[in-house]
């Protein structure tokens, strides 16, 4: 089974004034990411609001790309849950369907829990999924998540099950980090959560990146990644992303993200976030759409 790399936006969910999902409008810009350059699909994540999304909504989803012509091999869905069984549910789901893997949240309400605890828990989904294909890359946010994958844990998980544990996104933004999970796994797939990180990252071994702003920039980030590969000067690509990155992430990161794709597609449903999230401020939507960095290739 192949292993991810290249581009996988986080793809954001757009819902309509009644707070559904408008899949009319999410699979647009499924198809919109994947002609720029992207190499899959990471929805289901934060990014995507997926933890406000019921599991049959997250589904339904899955099965909206499929039946829309997406490769299954090019989705890599967000399958994490509090509940043990919701995420064994989403996961055998997604490797029945024959998706590229799983980006797997560690459960996240208790606080304090142990490393013998989260190995359970991932024991468990592998357990409960039973498929000799699910591929599962941890999804490191503990800032969100109040709870993270530890070297020491990721390392006696890739350990125990060595043809399952493929990868990692590191959404901490803290570079030391990302660095640490690179040198430490060169077998896994390591995915920087933020792409000024990649002229660094890339050369280390990390595999891609997986960016909420790769909704608004996924040329500029392919492009970076691309120049990388190919051993090129990157250092106009690095500032364009890391201008952007900065300009959307000055701002509540997914609302922002949102309030730029209602601009970049002239569609007002980008704007409506599911509560708890609210929308940007007007004046944060004027500063974005008047950043430097956003019109230079994002707006124009």
């Amino acid at each position: 089974l192949m292993r991810c790399s290249g581009l996988w936006p986080p793809v954001a969910t757009p819902f309509g004034a009644d707070l559904q999902i408008d899949l009319q409008v999410f699979l647009a810009h499924c198809r919109t990411l994947l002609a720029e350059g992207a190499s899959g699909l990471a929805v289901l994540g934060t990014t995507s609001e997926a933890n406000s999304l019921s599991l049959s909504e997250r589904i339904t989803v899955l099965d909206s790309m499929i039946n829309d012509g997406i490769p299954a091999e090019q989705i890599l869905p967000g399958t994490g849950a509090c509940a043990l069984g919701d995420a064994v549910a989403l996961s055998a789901k997604a490797t029945k369907m024959g998706c590229a893997g799983v980006l797997l949240l560690p459960p996240f309400f208790y606080k304090g829990v142990s490393d013998q605890g989260l190995f359970d828990y991932v024991a468990g989904v592998i357990r409960g999924v039973a498929d000799d294909n699910l591929r599962i890359y941890l999804y490191h946010i503990p800032q969100m998540a109040s709870t993270g994958w530890s070297l020491e844990l990721v390392a006696r998980l890739a350990k125990a099950f060595p043809e399952t544990i493929v990868g990692l996104k590191d959404s901490t933004g803290n570079w030391d980090g990302t660095r640490a999970f690179i040198e430490a796994f060169p077998d896994l797939s390591i995915f920087p959560a933020n792409e000024s990180h990649l002229q660094m990252a890339i050369p280390l071994g990390a595999a891609g990146c997986i960016s909420a702003t790769a909704n608004v920039n996924a040329a500029g980030i392919v492009a970076l990644l691309e120049g990388l590969a190919q051993g090129k000067d990157t250092s106009v690509e690095h500032e364009q992303v890391s201008a952007v990155r900065a300009a959307v992430s000055a701002h509540p990161l997914v609302p922002a993200v949102k309030a730029v794709l209602a601009e970049k597609y002239k569609n007002p449903t980008w704007v409506q976030m599911r509560p708890p999230l609210v929308s940007v401020s007007d004046e944060a939507t004027e500063t974005l759409k008047a950043s430097a960095a956003l019109k230079n290739g994002v707006l124009s």
